[in-house]
């Protein structure tokens, strides 16, 4: 039987998988979240770097979360982040969620990145 630590790898390459088909060049905005904080990335598969990148641990994040592990936080990155991407001219892109469900933090981070304006 696999491990856990097997399982959650085989589902985040499978969804890794299954929105790089449906990509169509769009970049892809990565999320990773921990027990303490969450990360997030906008990444151009093609050309292999990052465009824009935000987290709890943000200089002027930090100082105005109480926490870095609930869904306000989430909701503060998700908005630094369509932000940043606004500005380095990604309108469009591809929710990467991992091997995490589309639920509380990450939900939370997706629905401010529309609010901002990211589109996916």
């Amino acid at each position: 039987m696999a491990s856990r630590k097997e399982q959650l790898a085989r589902r985040a390459n499978r969804v890794r998988r299954q929105i790089k088909a449906v990509a169509n060049g769009r970049p892809r905005l990565s999320v990773h979240r921990s027990s303490k904080n969450i990360y997030v990335q906008v990444i151009d598969d093609v050309a292999g770097k990052t465009l824009a990148s935000a987290s709890t641990l943000d200089t002027d994040l930090r100082s105005s979360l109480k926490t870095g592990a609930d869904t306000a936080a989430a909701a503060a990155v998700g908005k630094l982040i369509a932000e940043r991407a606004v500005k380095a001219g990604v309108k469009e892109v591809v929710f990467d969620r991992g091997a995490f469900i589309y639920h509380g933090r990450i939900k939370a981070l997706a629905e401010a990145a529309r609010e901002g304006g990211l589109s996916f």
